[in-house]
């Protein structure tokens, strides 16, 4: 049997939400690829699986995994569901174990890492964030997400690392993890459906106009990353247009077919997980990447409601990357 000369990939955090997209992805560039994470999932066509913990793995054994790799993508890390214990292991420890195998290594691969718009933290409404945008993060998500970028960023400064950052925004399509707000309407609606007509759907909004951007947009633009002459930057990934939860949450109704007459908000307190708003300048990306988003929000919510007749919510709120 002949040897396949296709450049190799591995993903860490590549059994979660995004990981599975950019895996995909990557696949379709003729890379080999290698999903790695701390335990097995439902497995990915044509793609290989590695169990292994970064946070916990001795540096030899994570440079073992990574060695014959072109590519190294770290979609790794906790949800907004986490606390705050486990998103510091996710987003810290992990990182600098990763950078530190990759720099032992005499053949580095290139890192794309993934962080999140959440980093530069709240910004008053109307703003598009540039990446100059100073960071001042207030969650504990946004705050430990910041130091894992700042380590990738500083190791790259430093040539250790051939890396960049994509800062991605909110994250929607196929296979939206149940811990989030989409995630989580989805699966209501289908309870609301099974129980019948005329059973009315309470639902509770806020007012935040955030920026969503289809998984699979996200996976693409890891791919042009990891061909992209562009090291220790920032590079924003996002619609580039905020959008409001209302809005947001129509659309998927619409696809679940619940009749709206059925939906009645609510007044109830509502604790936000990001800002009240977000949009995030993209300009950057089309100039570097060549990237610009593909997907229309309304067919991402079309798929992320397709997608969730499948899923159930204990899968669904596992370990992955919250945006």
């Amino acid at each position: 049997m002949a040897l396949s000369c296709n450049q190799r990939a591995v993903v860490v955090g590549g059994t979660g939400f995004i990981g599975r997209h950019i895996c995909r992805a990557l696949a379709r560039q003729e890379y080999d690829v290698l999903a790695m994470a701390r335990k097995p999932a439902e497995a990915i066509p044509g793609v290989g699986f590695l169990a292994l913990d970064a946070v916990a793995a001795p540096i030899a054994d994570i440079a073992a995994a990574v060695g014959s790799a072109d590519l190294v993508v770290n979609a790794a890390g906790d949800s907004w569901e986490g606390d705050e214990a486990r998103m510091t292991a996710s987003h810290i420890p992990l990182v600098d174990q990763l950078v530190s195998a990759l720099a032992t290594l005499p053949r580095r691969p290139r890192l794309v890492h993934l962080g999140s718009v959440h980093e530069y933290g709240p910004v008053p409404d109307g703003m598009a964030i540039t990446e100059d945008h100073p960071t001042a993060p207030l969650t504990p998500y946004a705050r430990t997400k910041l130091v894992g970028s700042r380590i990738v960023l500083g190791s790259a400064d430093a040539g250790r690392v051939d890396g960049c950052v994509l800062r991605v925004t909110n994250v929607c399509g196929p296979g939206t993890p149940y811990g989030s707000f989409l995630g989580r309407l989805a699966a209501r609606l289908r309870e609301a459906g099974e129980a019948g007509a005329d059973t009315p759907f309470t639902l509770t909004l806020v007012d935040d106009q955030r920026d969503f951007i289809d998984v699979r947009d996200v996976a693409d633009a890891v791919a042009l990353a990891a061909a992209a002459p562009v090291t220790g930057r920032v590079i924003n990934i996002g619609q580039g247009a905020a959008t409001g939860m209302r809005e947001l949450a129509g659309l998927l109704i619409s696809a679940s077919r619940v009749p709206p007459r059925l939906v009645r908000e609510e007044d109830a307190p509502v604790r936000s997980k990001g800002g009240h708003w977000t949009q995030a300048d993209i300009s950057l990306a089309r100039a570097l990447l060549g990237w610009t988003p593909k997907v229309p929000l309304k067919e991402s919510l079309h798929d992320l409601w397709a997608a969730s007749a499948t899923r159930r919510p204990a899968a669904a709120a596992a370990r992955t990357e919250g945006h």
